[in-house]
């Protein structure tokens, strides 16, 4: 998302719209040509468009989310998509580039001075000028019992991390997924390995967490593995050699079902799973 949004910023902050295209039904009526994009900006995994209009106080937000499916691509003004037309979501255009969202989870459209409505929930963005390590940690710890794979991909206690860079976190860390963050015995390390990992892909080229000893990126050589555990499922372990597993975690919903239910990767090794009471 944040690559997304420094891509989308760059063509279009500045330059007014020509013409927008919402291809939602309660969007559908709403035509954005003549106002101009002040900024493009994340917010942990959701993407901000500000855009102003004739008058100062025409100040609108176009809010997206990706999900698992959705993606923005910027394209020569006119240009052949690489995408087929009907999983555009919303385009944007101007008199150099199209911009389009394809496939977006969540499309909305709000007054900026509203945004707290739809982002105000989110914890600190591990990417953004809010990050605060201390808030974040105090989140975490406010539901010790949460298995700290779960609490990592709780936006809403900080926000950014996705299920790569929670279980390559855990295993830098030496925890299993499924431990309670009770049980985590450093867990400011984890959140800071998370936000390196993070910051250490923000750049072009294959998405890697195998870095050196600078916090340098050394997963993007050729034939070198570019994640310690993620979907190398039956692959050794980069440190021990033991067989890396794969695994199920959800987020218990109060009912003693789980919900949410995400792949987890793991050394049986170097993370292994707390006794009870441990």
């Amino acid at each position: 998302m944040f690559r997304a949004a420094a891509q989308l910023h760059a063509v279009l902050a500045g330059k007014e719209l020509v013409a927008s295209d919402f291809r939602v039904p309660r969007l559908a009526t709403l035509k954005l040509g003549g106002w101009t994009v002040a900024e493009v900006v994340p917010r942990g995994k959701h993407l901000l468009m500000r855009v102003q209009g004739p008058t100062p106080k025409d100040r609108l937000t176009i809010h997206s989310h990706l999900k698992m499916e959705g993606s923005w691509q910027v394209y020569p003004s006119g240009g052949r998509w690489r995408k087929p037309g009907f999983t555009a979501r919303c385009v944007l255009r101007t008199a150099t580039a199209d911009a389009v969202g394809f496939s977006l989870g969540i499309l909305e459209v709000v007054r900026t001075d509203q945004e707290d409505s739809i982002v105000g929930h989110l914890g600190p963005d591990l990417l953004g000028p809010d990050w605060d390590a201390a808030e974040a940690e105090r989140r975490l710890l406010a539901a010790p019992e949460m298995p700290i794979g779960v609490a990592l991909l709780d936006q809403s206690k900080l926000a950014g991390i996705g299920n790569i860079y929670r279980c390559e976190a855990c295993f830098l860390a030496g925890v299993h997924p499924a431990a309670p963050v009770s049980a985590v015995p450093d867990l400011p390390a984890i959140i800071t390995d998370a936000q390196v990992l993070l910051s250490a892909n923000l750049g072009p080229g294959r998405r890697t967490t195998v870095l050196n000893a600078r916090g340098v990126p050394v997963g993007r050589t050729a034939g070198r593995p570019g994640y310690w555990v993620y979907r190398r499922e039956h692959q050794p372990c980069l440190k021990c050699g033991t067989p890396i597993r794969r695994g199920i975690l959800g987020k218990d919903n109060g009912t003693g079902t789980y919900t949410e239910e995400r792949d987890i990767y793991y050394c049986p090794t170097c993370q292994p799973l707390p006794t009870p009471g441990q």
